[in-house]
C-alpha cells in the first residue's frame, strides 16, 4: 500500500495524472482493504505474533470500535488471527460487525450465546463467528488428512476437548518429521508455532486473502 501511496504521489507532483480515479478503482477492486492480500503477508504477520508475550484471557472486555483491541498482553486463539489480519490492514471487528448487522441470523450468535444483535466487543473473537464469515466471503476449503491441502495462511479451526472451538493460520515453515506445516496459535500459552495440524478434529478449513 505504501507503494501504491508513493506512486500516486509521484503522479500528483508531476502534474500528468490526476491520481483520485486510481484510488477509487482500487478501493472498488479490494473494498475494505485498498490493496491485494498475499498469503505470505498474511504468514509473516502470523509469525510475528509469536514473538510476543501474551497471557490467555477470553474474559469479556469493552474496547473502542473500530479498530478495538483488549489490552495487547493478553488474549486468546482469536486475537490471534485478528491481529495478524490488522496488521495488514484488515479489520476485522468491523468486517465481522457489519455483516452480522446485515445478516445476523446467519451467525450463531443467538443459538450459542443468546444474543439478540451484534455486539462489537467481542463478536470477532468468537470462533464460530470468524467460521460463518470467512466462508460467506472466503473460500470454504475441502477438509482432508492431506498436508499438502494446507496451505499457508489458510486458516482452521478445531474442536478441541471440553466443546471448546480454536482456530489458527497455517504458516510456511514445516516439521522435518511429520511433513505437516506448523501452525500460527494460541491454545492457552501464548502464540506460538506447532506441529498440532491434525491433533484435534479439524471444523473447518478456510481462504481468506482479501483482493486476491
Amino acid at each position: 500500500m505504501h507503494c501504491f501511496v508513493q506512486y500516486c504521489g509521484w503522479l500528483s507532483r508531476t502534474r500528468l495524472v490526476n491520481p483520485l480515479p486510481l484510488i477509487l478503482l482500487s478501493l472498488l477492486a479490494y473494498p475494505g482493504t485498498g490493496w491485494a492480500l498475499s498469503a505470505k503477508e498474511l504468514v509473516q504477520a502470523a509469525l510475528e505474533r509469536t514473538r510476543h508475550q501474551v497471557t490467555y484471557d477470553g474474559s469479556y472486555r469493552s474496547i473502542s470500535y473500530p479498530g478495538g483491541d483488549v489490552p495487547s498482553h493478553t488474549g486468546v486463539c482469536t486475537d490471534v488471527v485478528v491481529r495478524s489480519y490488522r496488521a495488514m490492514g484488515i479489520d476485522l471487528q468491523k468486517l465481522v460487525h457489519v455483516d452480522m448487522q446485515k445478516h445476523f441470523t446467519l451467525y450463531p450468535s443467538q443459538r450459542i450465546w443468546g444474543l439478540h444483535k451484534p455486539d462489537s466487543n467481542i463478536d470477532h473473537r468468537r470462533v464460530p463467528n470468524l467460521q460463518v464469515f470467512f466462508s460467506r466471503h472466503g473460500e470454504q476449503l475441502t477438509i482432508t488428512d492431506n498436508p499438502s491441502d494446507f496451505q499457508p495462511g489458510d486458516l482452521v479451526t478445531w474442536h478441541l476437548p471440553g466443546n471448546l472451538p480454536h482456530i489458527g493460520i497455517v504458516s510456511d515453515q514445516y516439521d522435518p518429521a511429520t511433513k505437516n506445516p506448523l501452525i500460527v496459535h494460541n491454545i492457552g500459552m501464548g502464540p506460538k508455532l506447532d506441529d498440532m495440524l491434525f491433533i484435534y478434529p479439524i471444523t473447518g478449513h478456510y481462504r481468506y486473502l482479501p483482493g486476491s
